[in-house]
């Protein structure tokens, strides 16, 4: 059976798809090959200065446009949220959730959440929640989230997902929002289909890429001894280990496509524990896989964001 590959990527002509974190790494390339099957493409950033950087390249291979988005800031997710909508006359075919931070020091977004939960699971929660009319303007739109394989030893804890109480560790704390990710995801595809939508929502990961994200996570711990070993050690592995962002990126962009995909289901690489390779549905998680505790989140994201949950 032939490896899917960039090659495979449907005709995407007259569909709108928006990626977040679309100035670098995973969601730059998904966005040039999703520009270059014809999609228009809109490029969701947090800086402006990175974003034209990053919108150049992209309309070397196609239609895209920029949307200033700062995940870690409510105010920002509204304002973002009306303007896409505005932009798109509610009618958005694709969101692809996937900007993110990865293993920072004990921070809070502008709104006083963890950093981590708050950029990657309730920015992006209430994003999807505020662009639900425009999705349910597109026969057959869907929502993918970029999870990580860090998700799978994970623990959300929504008596305290700021980690107020409990010890913050960095890859606690990161593993806790990507985990969020994936059950957000599946949730919202049981909500969809009890609500009789014609949605499909579905999770993604990348496996072992090199991404901007080690980088970023060293510099976020300073010119310190810790930041040091951070840089050293991560780009050690990604040398030794990690595959390519143009390798990486194809799980997201083959849920975000293919006609093969299905709501609910979970998308990473093919090969030895997950780490490289190409496409294919991944078994999901056991944590990710209660539909319980996939609600109590839902319920806890509504009540922190203050957005209304969509589906209710």
């Amino acid at each position: 059976m032939s490896k899917w590959t960039e090659h495979d990527i449907p005709d995407q002509t007259g569909r709108t798809i928006l990626v977040t974190g679309a100035n670098s790494g995973l969601g730059l390339v998904a966005a040039e090959l999703l520009a270059a099957a014809g999609a228009h493409v809109l490029m969701a950033c947090r800086s402006p200065e990175r974003g034209e950087a990053a919108l150049h390249t992209v309309a070397e291979h196609g239609s895209a446009e920029l949307v200033a988005l700062d995940l870690a800031d409510l105010a920002s997710v509204r304002a973002a949220a009306v303007d896409i909508r505005q932009r798109t006359g509610d009618k958005l075919d694709v969101l692809m959730n996937n900007a993110g931070v990865m293993m920072t020091p004990k921070r809070q977004t502008k709104d006083g959440f963890e950093l981590q939960f708050g950029t990657n699971h309730l920015g992006h929660a209430a994003l999807t929640w505020l662009l639900m009319p425009a999705l349910r303007g597109v026969p057959g739109a869907r929502v993918v989230t970029l999870s990580s394989m860090a998700a799978r030893p994970g623990r959300v804890d929504v008596t305290d997902p700021n980690f107020q109480h409990r010890r913050y560790l960095p890859n606690s704390a990161y593993s806790q929002a990507k985990l969020a990710n994936l059950m957000f995801a599946l949730e919202l595809d049981r909500r969809a289909r009890a609500a009789g939508l014609d949605l499909v929502s579905v999770a993604a990961h990348p496996g072992y890429t090199a991404t901007n994200l080690t980088p970023n996570m060293a510099q976020a711990h300073g010119h310190g001894l810790i930041g040091q070993v951070i840089s050293v050690f991560g780009e050690l592995g990604d040398r030794m280990f990690a595959q390519s962002v143009r390798i990486g990126v194809l799980p997201q962009v083959y849920a975000a496509t293919s006609p093969d995909v299905r709501g609910g289901a979970y998308y990473g690489p093919d090969g030895f524990m997950e780490a490289r390779g190409h496409p294919r549905e991944v078994e999901i998680p056991g944590a990710a896989g209660n539909p319980t505790a996939a609600s109590a989140l839902w319920e806890l994201s509504a009540e922190l964001t203050k957005v209304d949950p969509d589906p209710a």
